[in-house]
């Protein structure tokens, strides 16, 4: 096994294990309030942009609250945006004075929110914009996404990118260094010829590795959310990161290598349409799609990031806790069909999914069936099954009219030999664990 792919598999294996986290995204778009890419998509020059800076109280940012809910929805990991594509930092950085502590609510963010993690037990992690549309050494005019990508007084003549760089690498150690142990580094993103060597990748990673070698990194100093780059390949760069990191999708099956080898991925997913506030955007994810994500997620050997935007004075929205609490109620009784889990190598079942835990096989029962509950070809394969929520027996059944598909395995969730119609004692998802018996 290449040595990469080696050291990569030692780091992951609390990620592997995590299956669902949070990602927060917040800054001063929380202003404008249209989402984080507010001053791409508006093409707001700078000196438009910057006045929120003096706006930015975060008068009600309480950490401590979101570690919280956090936890009740059950999720094991954190990511906030440190700094996102605007420039602003939510840290105390040498680098700018366009960060939170010069900021009016005089606070370095990040501190907090790395302390109120651990305090419950949350593994935590930064994100960072490797690019940066606030420097003026980032390319500006006829950049792919800078907000002054159309504007010609804003030439590139004199911007000098090694000097950007040596800015990005000080701040990215500052993260490393200033924050105690950090269990996850996320990196957004690459585009274009905006990528590996461009960021001196090679360099940044052996950085970052010297510091803090535990820590996890995402695929994003090559990839993006269209390219998962060579981590797929059987012979990765040391920069090509420890997960992949698809986007607003859940792949068809899972992220797997060129030979076939499951690689740990995560699809980030936002709770609305935006990942950034936006007062508008009312399309909230019920808890009950959230729930469906997450268990499509670890049926795939994946995790789910999911992402939540707080405003202007640091609440996560209300529609936001309200879903996250639905959540958590689920996650309490059904945690275990999580938590470890991963690929079940069998076929989807018609009725919903299954996740797999060395012997023991959870299927998701999502959907009502005409009759008994079918385990595809599993018949003499069971030692005994029990209904997740609250441990209680669940018996195969060998009802008359099963007897010609002899085969497969099958049960009811209620008398194990009456083929009346029930609802499903959760109408979200049903988990009944199976106990296989040992080949």
């Amino acid at each position: 096994m290449n040595q990469v792919v080696k050291d990569r598999t030692e780091r992951t294996k609390w990620y592997n294990s995590a299956r669902f986290g949070m990602f927060i995204h917040w800054g001063l778009y929380a202003i404008p309030a249209r989402g984080e890419w507010v001053r791409s998509v508006y093409e707001i020059p700078k000196e438009e942009y910057d006045p929120y800076f003096d706006e930015f109280y975060a008068e009600n940012y309480n950490p401590k609250e979101w570690a919280r809910l956090a936890k009740k929805a059950g999720m094991k990991y954190a990511v906030l945006t440190a700094k996102h594509h605007d420039g602003f930092c939510l840290f105390d950085t040498k680098f700018t004075d366009f960060n939170s502590v010069n900021a009016p609510c005089k606070r370095d963010l990040v501190r907090e929110f790395v302390d109120a993690f651990r305090a419950e037990g949350i593994k935590v992690g930064l994100y960072y914009s490797i690019i940066d549309w606030r420097h003026e050494d980032f390319p500006h005019f006829g950049d792919m996404h800078h907000p002054m990508r159309n504007n010609e007084k804003c030439s590139n003549e004199n911007r000098n990118f090694d000097r950007y760089l040596e800015f990005m690498f000080g701040q990215i150690k500052e993260l490393l260094t200033n924050y105690g142990h950090l269990d996850l580094m996320w990196f957004d993103f690459s585009y274009g010829d905006m990528k590996c060597d461009k960021w001196k990748a090679k360099e940044l990673m052996e950085m970052v590795r010297s510091i803090q070698p535990h820590i996890i990194i995402d695929n994003r100093l090559e990839g993006s959310a269209e390219d998962a780059g060579s981590i797929k390949t059987l012979e990765p760069t040391t920069y090509s990161g420890d997960f992949a990191s698809p986007e607003q999708m859940i792949p068809p099956e899972g992220i797997r290598d060129v030979a076939g080898n499951p690689l740990p991925w995560e699809a980030c997913i936002t709770l609305n349409n935006h990942w950034g506030y936006c007062s508008y955007d009312k399309h909230y994810k019920s808890a009950k799609m959230v729930i469906k994500m997450l268990v499509e997620c670890v049926s795939k050997g994946g995790n789910l990031l999911l992402n939540v935007g707080p405003n202007a004075k640091g609440e996560i929205p209300e529609e936001s806790v309200k879903i996250l609490e639905e959540v958590g109620i689920w996650m309490e009784q059904n945690g275990r069909s999580i938590y470890d889990c991963g690929y079940a190598n069998l076929p989807k079942p018609e009725w919903g999914r299954f996740t797999r835990k060395g012997n023991i096989l959870y299927a998701h029962v999502m959907e009502e069936q005409a009759g008994a509950i079918c385990l595809y070809n599993m018949a003499g394969k069971i030692e005994k099954m029990r209904l997740v929520k609250d441990n209680s027996v669940i018996d195969e059944t060998f009802y008359w009219n099963l007897k010609e598909f002899s085969e497969h395995s099958f049960f009811f969730f209620f008398a194990p030999n009456a083929a009346d119609c029930y609802p499903l004692p959760d109408e979200t998802d049903t988990v009944v664990e199976i106990f296989l018996k040992e080949e």
